[in-house]
């Protein structure tokens, strides 16, 4: 019988996270690559010394509160943690981990994707194309905006928020962003401490905000009006924060001129009214996908877990 400790991957992993961590514990593999519920993972966490969940996993209290748990860390694969109960963690003495500073690169990009597919059209030209009804070149076809000069408002200014400002600034754009606090290396005429004042001046939105109750549906019909008829909204950030409902009645008014999501409400579902929009560029969560970020996030996951089970201060502490 090995006497590695037991961990739980509840999705497949890089190659290469997956060989390191076979290497050190007693690994259980999904094979099947599917979502697991709430009794799979209830189950998990008796049988296991740790469960390594990701975003897209709901690690309620009655996971955590299984009789006989096991487990005593949860290596959280994502820097966001919302889908994990941190109140009955923390009553239950559950360590948790997340994988914050290796996907902002990556997710940078993807916010700057979806500006440019929005903005250009781009999602619409390729449908066009792909289904054999484009007649040919012509002068108002499907013209879209440049970025050049346009302000772009991040809501949110932390590290992919900057990653994309940076990119951002390369197109030619002029940088303003909302937070909770003015950062002191930004001119101080581009902080708005008011959302709805950012919203109003903003060519183009991006979406850089945490998760939770809090934000949730900061971006409502309310704030879509404030929005000018010709702006583009993107979310790379939590797909709580807009209230797709909202969103898709805007676009279908052309309230707005086009938005461009990565992440969504109830994930992997996306709003249906969303779905048949022309001026919407929808991608499935595609903010870390790059070989380089998914690996970076496991092996956090398995430094977090080499120090837990050695004794040591963690890295990544969310608990």
């Amino acid at each position: 019988m090995s006497t590695k400790p037991k961990v739980f991957l509840t999705r497949r992993w890089p190659d290469a996270v997956e060989a390191r961590l076979s290497a050190c514990y007693d690994v259980t593999l999904n094979d099947t690559d599917t979502p697991l519920d709430g009794a799979e993972l209830a189950l998990a966490m008796r049988e296991h010394d740790a469960l390594c969940p990701t975003v897209t996993d709901r690690i309620t209290r009655a996971v955590l509160a299984v009789d006989d748990r096991r487990a005593r860390i949860i290596g959280n694969y994502g820097a966001g943690f919302e889908h994990i109960d941190l109140a009955a963690s923390r009553k239950l003495g559950i360590a948790v981990t997340n994988t914050p500073d290796v996907l902002t690169e990556a997710t940078a990009d993807i916010a700057m994707t979806l500006l440019l597919m929005a903005s250009r059209r781009a999602g619409e030209g390729e449908r066009e194309l792909r289904s054999g009804t484009w007649t040919g070149w012509r002068p108002t076809h499907l013209v879209g905006q440049s970025l050049s000069g346009k302000l772009l408002g991040l809501v949110g200014f932390g590290r992919i928020a900057r990653a994309t400002a940076k990119r951002a600034e390369a197109f030619g754009m002029r940088i303003a962003y909302h937070s909770r606090r003015p950062a002191p290396d930004m001119p101080q005429h581009a902080y708005f401490p008011d959302l709805g004042a950012l919203t109003e001046q903003a060519d183009m939105l991006s979406l850089h905000a945490p998760g939770g109750a809090e934000t949730r549906h900061m971006v409502d019909a309310a704030l879509l009006a404030r929005m000018p008829t010709h702006a583009v909204l993107v979310n790379t950030g939590r797909g709580t924060l807009i209230d797709e409902a909202a969103l898709a009645e805007a676009l279908a008014a052309r309230r707005i001129a086009a938005a461009g999501l990565d992440v969504y409400e109830a994930e992997p579902n996306v709003h249906p009214a969303l779905m048949s929009l022309p001026n919407v560029v929808l991608l499935p969560h595609l903010g870390s996908a790059t070989i380089e970020a998914r690996t970076a996030m496991g092996m956090k996951v398995a430094d977090n877990l080499d120090r837990f089970f050695a004794g040591e201060p963690l890295l990544d502490p969310v608990l």
